[in-house]
């Protein structure tokens, strides 16, 4: 029979370009959560290294390559467990390429590397984008999606991993604070609860809290259903958490006659739209 899968989101504070301490808070976060029976643990955008640059010279001193040593580090925490981390830092890449990465990491070490596609404002003058799609990891729990913060905001990204199979996408994010009307969500919620509902998968968002350099942040981490509906939030340094069977996503019929996925019709999309 199936378990549920516990989802553990820390809403962390990093600290712009100290990567040892920002590392060793990425370390002690995870051991806890997996201490604590965590499954999945999804940490912030850029978590080892902050997010405010200066310039790409300061990113550039706090950049890690896939290979290093670090990720061994996190792998050696897991081991004996089926548990999964995800979390952003700044990639060096084997050129002078710096990308806004995502890393995935198992007992066995790092399974996949994402590169953030869609980058917001001034990550253009730092980063590069990445040039290939969300990947879809299969685990011992199910089948994660990952994806970086402003991607979630393109509805061909969410839609493309649910079409790969996707049951949770896990997204790290630094959301920058933005006024809304009273009463009202934040948008980047209210795009992982629309996203989560148009495709049928469970969202989990983790954001990061803290003022960096001036620059204040939604701390609007969420876990989100597969019907689109927030299971837990953080607000502040905390975490959200929730126990999810995440098979139940694979079901995508929303009424007798309908299917979120078989009901589409790519015959008659424009090119060039999510088919």
């Amino acid at each position: 029979m199936p378990t549920a899968t516990r989802v553990v989101c820390e809403q962390l504070a990093p600290t712009i370009a100290d990567l040892a301490g920002n590392q060793r808070l990425v370390l002690e976060t995870i051991a806890r959560d997996v201490a604590d029976g965590a499954d999945i643990v999804v940490l912030p955008e850029l978590a080892t290294s902050g997010y405010v640059f200066e310039s790409a010279e300061e990113a550039r001193s706090v950049a890690l390559r896939r290979d290093d040593p670090f990720f061994a580090r996190v792998a050696e925490l897991l081991t004996g467990t089926d548990a999964v981390a995800i979390f952003g830092f700044c990639e060096q890449s084997d050129g002078d390429e710096l990308y806004n990465s995502a890393a995935v990491v198992t007992a066995t070490g790092v399974v996949e590397v994402y590169r953030k596609v869609h980058l917001w404002d001034r990550e253009t003058l730092v980063f590069t984008p990445g040039s290939a799609a969300p990947p879809v990891v299969d685990t011992a729990h199910g089948r994660v999606g990952v994806m970086v913060c402003y991607d979630l905001e393109f509805p061909e990204m969410p839609r493309s991993v649910a079409l790969a199979g996707a049951d949770l996408i896990a997204v790290p994010t630094n959301w920058p604070f933005t006024d809304v009307p009273a009463g009202e969500r934040a948008p980047e919620v209210i795009h992982a609860q629309s996203s989560a509902r148009a495709n049928g998968v469970f969202i989990a968002c983790c954001d990061r809290a803290g003022i960096e350099r001036g620059q204040h942040w939604t701390e609007g981490t969420v876990i989100v259903d597969q019907f689109g509906w927030p299971i837990d939030r953080a607000s502040g340094v905390a975490r959200a958490t929730a126990d999810v069977f995440l098979h139940l996503a694979r079901d995508k019929s929303i009424s007798p006659h309908n299917d979120l996925l078989a009901d589409r019709r790519p015959d008659v999309y424009p090119k060039g739209a999510a088919r």
